[in-house]
Order: C-alpha cells, then sequence, then structure tokens
C-alpha cells in the first residue's frame, strides 16, 4: 500500500472515530438522563431523542467505513502526447517508465497505456472520442473506482477536453467521477511558439518532426493564439475560467542539459538532448527545450518544478519526462 493511500485511509478513519466518539458521548449522556430521578416525561423525551440521534451516528459510522474510498480500487491510466501512436507502451512511455510507476498500485494489473491518434484536435473522435472510449472502457472493465490519469505533452489537453466538457460525450461523466487526479506531465496547456514555427513551415518544421509532427491538426491547435482561444471558450482550467472537476496537477520541466561529459544527458537518449538544446534557443530562457514553463504551468496547479524535487536537481528535458530519470518515475509510484 502507497503511501498517499495509507494517508488518503489514516484520514477517512480518523473522520470515522470522531463520529463513534461523538456516538458514545450521545449514548453517555442518555444514561445520565435515564438514571436521573427528574421529571418522567423529560426523561422518556430526552431519552427518545437520544436515541434517534444515537441510531443516527451509528448510521453515519457505518457509511463512513464502508465509504467508496476506504473500498476504492485504483487504477492508472498513461495517456501519450501528440502523435498517432499503436504502442505507446514501447515506443513513448516504455516499459521500464510504465512498469516502474504501475509497482505503486495495490493490484499492479490494474493499468492501461493509451493508443490513440492525437494528431487530430482534442475534440475530434480520433483524439479525444478515442481517450475517452479507452479509459471509460478500462474504467468498466477493471471496476476503477480510484483512477490516476498520468499525461505527457498533449495527452495532457486532450485530456481537459474531457474534463472540461462532461455533456459532450455520455463517458465524460463516467471518466470524472471515478478520477482522483491527473497529473499532467510538461502540458502544452497554453501553447508553445514551435508550433507556431511548424505551422509557418520555416526550418522548425525538419527538426521538429520526431516530437511534433508536420502541420497536423494537433499542431495547430497548440498555436499559442489557438490556445489562448479555446482556452476561454472550450476549456477549463486556465486563468479566468472555471476550475476543472478534478485535480489537474502539472510537472514542469525547466532546462535541457546536453554536456556530452555529463552522463545525465544520455538519461532517454542523448541525440534528443542535443535536438531540444537546439530548440530551447528560441524560447523563454525556462523551458524543456519544447514547452515553455509558463505553458507547462498555465492550468490547474502546479505539483512541483521540475529541480526541486529531480536527483540531483537535474531538469526534465521534454524527452526525459517521460523515462524513467532523475527519480520522476519514483514521485509517480509513491502518488498512486
Amino acid at each position: 500500500m502507497t503511501l498517499s493511500v495509507i494517508l488518503h485511509f489514516f484520514s477517512t478513519f480518523l473522520r470515522c472515530l470522531k463520529t463513534f466518539v461523538s456516538a458514545l458521548t450521545s449514548v453517555l449522556a442518555a444514561i445520565q438522563v435515564v438514571t436521573s430521578q427528574k421529571f418522567a416525561l423529560q426523561k422518556v423525551v430526552l431519552q427518545k431523542a437520544t436515541v434517534i440521534h444515537w441510531l443516527w451516528k451509528g448510521l453515519l459510522v457505518s457509511i463512513c467505513i464502508s465509504s467508496p474510498f476506504v473500498n476504492a480500487n485504483t487504477g492508472v491510466a498513461f495517456v501519450h502526447g501528440t502523435g498517432d501512436s499503436s504502442d505507446a507502451l514501447n515506443d513513448y512511455w516504455t516499459r521500464d517508465m510504465v512498469f516502474s510507476v504501475t509497482g505503486g498500485l495495490p493490484d499492479t494489473s490494474k493499468f492501461v497505456v493509451v493508443n490513440c491518434n492525437f494528431d487530430e484536435y482534442a475534440w475530434s473522435n480520433e483524439a479525444g472520442g478515442c481517450l475517452a472510449r479507452q479509459i471509460s472502457s478500462f474504467i468498466e472493465r477493471e471496476s476503477i473506482s480510484d483512477l490516476v490519469v498520468i499525461t505527457h505533452s498533449y495527452g495532457g489537453t486532450v485530456m481537459r477536453w474531457i474534463l472540461s466538457n462532461p455533456t459532450w460525450d455520455r463517458r465524460h461523466p463516467v471518466i470524472i467521477n471515478a478520477t482522483r487526479s491527473v497529473t499532467a506531465i510538461a502540458p502544452s496547456s497554453l501553447g508553445t511558439p514551435l508550433a507556431d514555427a511548424v505551422i509557418d513551415g520555416n526550418r522548425f518544421e525538419r527538426v521538429l518532426g520526431w516530437i511534433l509532427g508536420y502541420r497536423s491538426p494537433a499542431v495547430e491547435l497548440q498555436q499559442e493564439d489557438w490556445m489562448a482561444h479555446y482556452n476561454n471558450t472550450l476549456f477549463y482550467g486556465t486563468a479566468g475560467r472555471p476550475a476543472l472537476p478534478v485535480t489537474f496537477k502539472s510537472i514542469v520541466g525547466t532546462d535541457v542539459e546536453s554536456s556530452p561529459f555529463d552522463s545525465d544527458s544520455y538519461c532517454g537518449g542523448y541525440a534528443y538532448q542535443v535536438a531540444l538544446e537546439v530548440t530551447q534557443e528560441w524560447l523563454d530562457n525556462c523551458s524543456d527545450g519544447f514547452i515553455e514553463c509558463r505553458s507547462q504551468a498555465g492550468a490547474g496547479t502546479v505539483w512541483f518544478y521540475d529541480v526541486d524535487r529531480t536527483r540531483r536537481r537535474e531538469p526534465l528535458s521534454h524527452h526525459q519526462s517521460r523515462r524513467p530519470c532523475f527519480n520522476l518515475d519514483v514521485f509517480l509510484r509513491n502518488d498512486l
């Protein structure tokens, strides 16, 4: 049982204990009333009232002890970023990452790795519809009542579409009701200037194809002005907009390191670090090489900035944040 589950259980137990103590106090008060030699009518009325009160408290205790969380069936869903994925377990996240994180589950088989066409708009059937179908099927198949969703990059935007639009699809409320939280790793919540660069057709198109795609609808949506428009109309969770119905917390990548003399530069693959180091030159000082920190922190709340928790305060590039680099997998595992 993980630390977070233990803490939640302990909190629930304390609430139950408080209710029980209150009920016990009522019973003791009833005994005092009954044994006193005051007016008989007062004794009867108070006794009946106290018994009713005690029965009500007992009912609350029963409900508390049998609350859904105490008996929660915890599961986790991994949601990839931009791209048309058919094997995200191996190609996007890697088995090392997924199996390390799911080690924190009470039942390590309760997970799903989503494979959808995230080259499309978040609200399309190929993207948002596919995500809703796969997650809701997982919830129903495994009877999941306590779902943690882990997203990366554009996957956070697609998930936010579902959370922001419960009436769009009958499966959206099923997902919302079962979800404890969404951990959005490096989400493109406010878009990225690099999407504008790709759409403009300049030299970034060749450099970014491996991670972003080529002028796809998803890339269009991740342009900063597009995201500003849709954040104000279709999506919740950003400044000035209604809050999301579940916790949406981001992990923010702040830098890219590509020194060939630093072994940490090789976590996840050195070539990716070099490419992201190049693209970082056209972004703010605080970025993971693909998405600026302000965009990653633009929706929901910030769980943490990489260097505040990672091993040796190492930054997580946009590629490393989907790999078991610098104890990222440990933080995710302990949060289940």
